[in-house]
């Protein structure tokens, strides 16, 4: 049960720094305005909105993994390794590119010609990664340890049963008098039309 223990733990950090770190400013420049230059900054998810959707599916695939077996059981887990592969190989390859901090120096100026200069990069997508390969590891040893881990169970304990329960039988309810009201007001309490 260690590795459903840790398969869990990794899980829910690694969701959590992926989508803590696309709500953080990822890089920052100044956009050329007449004499002066205007700070601008891109976050995350204007950078790539892909580690965040990737990073809730990673979250929902985790809790997934208790609801289903066998083969369903595989899927997830793989879907929750991909989750985290996927993070872990966007994030680099986004993070460099200035095409948000173009668009918010277009924005803060006026100009669509107006781009962002002196780039420079926050550590917050090396936190994203991070997180990434969290889930990497997650959706590893779901896949490895998952078929020994425990499931929902498929009925429950309050779900109708095909068959009669071997419960204790309930008498038969006494007949109704009309002309007693308490006769009345007990077989309504039981659910029965005293009226038949």
């Amino acid at each position: 049960m260690r590795a459903l223990a840790a398969a869990l733990l990794l899980g829910v950090l690694g969701s959590s720094l992926v989508l803590l770190a696309a709500g953080k400013t990822w890089s920052r420049g100044t956009a050329a305005f007449g004499q002066a230059g205007l700070p601008v900054h891109a976050d995350g998810g204007q950078t790539t909105a892909l580690p965040g959707a990737l990073a809730l599916v990673g979250l929902a695939s985790l809790v997934a993994v208790f609801a289903v077996r066998r083969i369903g059981r595989v899927l997830v887990s793989a879907l929750l390794a991909l989750s985290g592969l996927g993070v872990a190989v966007v994030v680099p390859a986004r993070s460099g590119g200035h095409g948000a901090l173009d668009a918010a120096a277009a924005r803060a100026t006026g100009l669509t010609t107006v781009g962002a200069s002196g780039v420079s990069t926050t550590s917050w997508p090396a936190v994203a990664v991070a997180g990434g390969v969290l889930l990497l590891l997650a959706g590893l040893l779901a896949l490895r340890y998952g078929r020994h881990w425990p499931a929902m169970s498929g009925t429950g304990r309050y779900d109708r049963t095909g068959g009669r329960t071997a419960g204790p039988r309930r008498a038969a309810p006494a007949p109704v008098d009309p002309d007693r009201a308490e006769d009345l007001w007990k077989a309504l309490d039981r659910g029965e039309d005293p009226t038949r």
